[in-house]
């Protein structure tokens, strides 16, 4: 049954009878499905970042563009709200690619001819690791216009000039961005060992191994492309990509093994070979991060990835170390201790 028609005092939104009722000019009718009123659906074709403009061409309403389940990032766009939330122990690093990346789909719509993704915000979205940014930094999304074209002005929008003799733009993942190659030498002002891990994620080989994932993918990019893109013109921090660029291998599978790689050779000691299927007599013993065989000595990294193969690592080292091998176990807080870490690894290579 419905409520009587109230009179100018009584309120437009009513809760009778188990229902939500709303009055408008036609009267009053009920919000069926218990109370809350449901969202009008949005065009399958709007996906879910889009231009206002483009709503409105569909016939989206101001006030439907208003909505809680939409989410404003940047003027003249919106965005779907998800229903999904991180995961409690994510990876800080992961985290903050996560948000880089989706910084940069809500910013799509709005990229206009010429425009692209580049610097940090390239890098996560080609899955590059990047340091964790201060806590009083806002991780802003980088797009840069190519030539002469005007820049981006827009709140939350680090805008860069980008030079067409120097950048190549891809669009294989979906969105203009700065190819890996191009990408890597826009980021000569990150710490040096940051540096290089970036280029080793781009110029990773993913080559045949027992112990290898994703045998024969395509490399994002190689040392060369890296060398040709620095030599195509001045960049900023050209003499620390210059260095980098001697120091980036193809067989590290992580930032953390970059860093301890990069530890042991700058501290003079000899450079160990990266992620080596390792065996005996019985068979495969296992896949190592960092192992000198000669002396019979493996150095594995174990971050927050592992805490899922706990139980393998755990069989996996156990195996080498009945087989004759010194293995060092590293983890966040012996790295953030190089002059313990590398007395460990000096003493097992008996120097």
């Amino acid at each position: 049954m419905r409520p009587e028609v109230p009179d100018a005092r009584a309120p437009s939104v009513l809760w009778r009878e188990g229902r939500l009722w709303i009055t408008s000019d036609a009267g009053w009718r009920c919000w069926h499905g218990g109370g809350v009123p449901r969202p009008r659906r949005l065009p399958d074709a709007l996906g879910s970042s889009f231009a206002v403009r483009d709503a409105q061409a569909l016939g989206v309403s101001a006030g439907r563009l208003r909505g809680s389940d939409l989410l404003r990032p940047y003027s003249g766009l919106r965005t779907r709200r998800s229903g999904s939330t991180p995961e409690r122990d994510e990876d800080p690093f992961a985290a903050q690619r996560r948000i880089r990346v989706e910084h940069a789909l809500a910013y799509a719509p709005r990229l206009r001819p010429g425009q692209y993704f580049s610097h940090e915000t390239a890098a996560a979205l080609w899955g590059g690791p990047l340091p964790i940014a201060r806590e009083d930094a806002t991780v802003g999304v980088h797009v840069s216009t190519l030539g002469d074209g005007p820049l981006v002005r827009a709140a939350g929008v680090v805008r860069h000039r980008g030079d067409p003799r120097l950048v190549r733009v891809r669009t294989d993942l979906g969105l203009p961005v700065a190819s890996p190659a191009s990408t890597w030498t826009q980021m000569g002002h990150l710490p040096f060992f940051a540096l290089v891990a970036l280029g080793d994620h781009f110029c990773r080989a993913w080559r045949p191994g027992v112990g290898r994932p994703h045998v024969g993918k395509p490399q994002l990019a190689t040392v060369a492309e890296l060398r040709a893109n620095i030599g195509a013109g001045r960049r900023l921090g050209g003499p620390m990509l210059r260095e980098a660029i001697e120091w980036i291998r193809e067989d590290s599978w992580s930032p953390r093994e970059s860093e301890l790689r990069c530890l042991i050779v700058a501290a003079g000691l000899p450079e160990p070979q990266l992620n080596v299927d390792l065996f005996d007599g019985a068979g495969f013993l296992g896949c190592v991060d960092l192992v000198y065989p000669a002396r019979k000595v493996a150095i594995e990294y174990l971050g927050r990835v592992h805490a899922n193969s706990w139980g393998a690592d755990v069989e996996r080292l156990a195996r080498l170390r009945a087989a004759g091998w010194t293995v060092i176990e590293v983890t966040a807080e012996l790295l953030a201790d190089p002059a313990e870490l590398l007395s460990r690894i000096r003493r097992a290579l008996g120097l």
